[in-house]
């Protein structure tokens, strides 16, 4: 799912057992997976200086305050684009940023006129053959003019703007850093913070600067969430700001979790109906024989057709979890006989070493005062 909906798009996957912590409320958890699934593209126009790095010497002069020391005055900077060259004279708090992004010359950038914020994009194609082997990546020259107006495109998450905000830059001395070592590591974020946030948002959006991009929230296990996180699920999903959820569970007709009332999935049914549920079938013994083909091939263990066809036959009378598990196994006692390829033999002998779920129940069910 992830792969299918790209870098762009937001995607976070949490397990219903994930809410249960001594440090933060189950809601907060809840409601910070809601938002790392909201992501928000915002699109804003800067004037930039952007080019090829012909020049780049850091000029230094005497330390003011005496001393042998020299510190730096100023950087200079020489970019060219496929229009002209044209030479920089930056102030020397840039200098930090260009050595940040590891800037030599040869390298395409940009520096923000505004901020002074450094972005290195890539190595100058011009330098593509200069080694035979390079882990860089070439990018062409840019074109028009060294001094631009450029549409820059940010994708952040809302919960990136509530960490921000919630946490504001401290000071440097001791008194501050020894407070922030004593501070607990997980903080709940407000939600007169989130409000606030979400209005600034919504404001960027009716100007056309942002653009809300939903995305998708995962939740496995969920029959794990206990009726408190369903209630809050239930108002969260009505929100303006919600991402598309995904629920996953293996669970039939069970206890709502923190209830004595039985449920479809263990989730209650005012939830169900606001959920579009899809139909899964069992798999059939070729499906299951071309998944283990598939793993096999994966694991660089080769299987004999005969062998192929009794793990599909096994997979579909038991599961195909414990099918798939069986290939190690047969592998390793395929070795001890001296072969590469499991045979059929080694399969039979492997489903007798060991049981699946189904015949390990079986077995306990049969054998009274065994196990209790």
């Amino acid at each position: 799912m992830l792969q299918e909906l790209g870098p762009k798009v937001p995607f976070c996957h949490m397990v219903g057992s994930e809410v249960f912590s001594s440090e933060v409320k189950k809601t907060e958890i809840l409601m910070e997976n809601f938002r790392r699934a909201i992501g928000l593209r915002i699109r804003e126009e800067k004037e930039v200086y952007e080019g090829e790095v012909m020049e780049l010497t850091v000029e230094e002069t005497e330390n003011p305050l005496g001393g042998y020391g020299r510190t730096i005055s100023h950087v200079v900077l020489g970019l060219k684009t496929s229009k002209g060259t044209k030479t920089l004279r930056l102030d020397p708090s840039i200098h930090e940023s260009l050595t940040k992004e590891n800037v030599t010359v040869g390298d395409v950038i940009y520096v923000e006129a505004n901020s002074g914020a450094v972005k290195r994009v890539g190595r100058s194609d011009a330098f593509a053959t200069e080694f035979d082997l390079e882990a860089e990546e070439y990018v062409p020259i840019p074109k028009g003019d060294v001094h631009k107006k450029k549409e820059v495109v940010q994708d952040v998450t809302l919960h990136d703007l509530d960490v921000a905000n919630a946490q504001p830059p401290g000071g440097k001395d001791v008194v501050s850093m020894i407070s922030s070592l004593g501070k607990s590591k997980k903080t709940e974020i407000t939600d007169k913070l989130r409000t606030e946030i979400n209005r600034v948002v919504n404001r960027y959006i009716d100007q056309g600067v942002a653009e809300l991009v939903p995305g998708v929230l995962f939740v496995d296990e969920v029959h794990m969430l206990d009726i408190e996180c369903f209630t809050y699920l239930n108002r969260s999903l009505e929100s303006t700001l919600s991402p598309i959820v995904v629920f996953a569970t293996n669970r039939g007709v069970c206890q709502i979790r923190g209830t004595d009332i039985l449920a479809p999935h263990g989730i209650p049914v005012d939830l169900l109906d606001r959920m579009l549920i899809v139909r899964t079938m069992p798999y059939s013994k070729e499906e299951t024989m071309q998944i283990i083909a598939i793993r096999a091939s994966v694991e660089g263990i080769e299987l004999d057709e005969s062998a192929l066809q009794l793990m599909g036959e096994i997979g579909s009378r038991t599961s195909l979890r414990y099918a798939v598990q069986m290939l190690t196994p047969a592998r390793i006692l395929g070795e001890t006989t001296g072969r590469t390829k499991i045979h059929n033999d080694d399969v039979m002998e492997v489903d007798k070493l060991f049981f699946d779920g189904k015949a390990s129940a079986k077995l306990l069910a049969q054998s009274e005062g065994y196990m209790k």
